[in-house]
């Protein structure tokens, strides 16, 4: 089943993210249950994540690299992580987590341009569409 949940970014942008509970159904109704979701978030290359989420899932099909505009569950984190472009750890054309994410689903069609005015802290809110 796919789910559509908003995500809020302060006013800087606004998307849709599209989730697949037939990927990582653990996970997927795990961040659901969560919503609405308010968190500040981090930026690590073309990478954003959030601060620690109430979320407690361990490793489910995990990936140590993941496609563009990717949505994932960073385990020993306990974040939400968005994937935009390459991270610093990975190789060129890579997009490297710092360590293995649970892939949740799809950001839908966005200009990543915008992450270039976020800055560590800025308040992001998720919320079922």
């Amino acid at each position: 089943m796919i789910h559509k949940v908003r995500v809020d970014l302060s006013k800087i942008k606004n998307m849709t993210l599209e989730l697949d509970d037939a990927i990582a159904p653990k996970t997927v109704r795990s961040f659901l249950s969560c919503l609405p979701l308010g968190v500040g978030i981090n930026v690590w290359g073309e990478e954003l994540y959030t601060d620690k989420t109430p979320m407690d899932v361990g490793a489910e099909n995990s990936n140590p690299v993941v496609d563009l505009m990717d949505v994932a569950y960073w385990p020993p984190g306990r974040a939400i992580c968005l994937f935009f472009g390459p991270t610093p750890i990975g190789t060129k054309g890579e997009i490297k987590p710092y360590s293995p994410v649970n892939v949740m689903g799809k950001i839908q069609k966005t200009e990543k341009d915008f992450i270039k005015n976020i800055r560590d802290g800025t308040r992001m809110t998720f919320a079922l569409e």
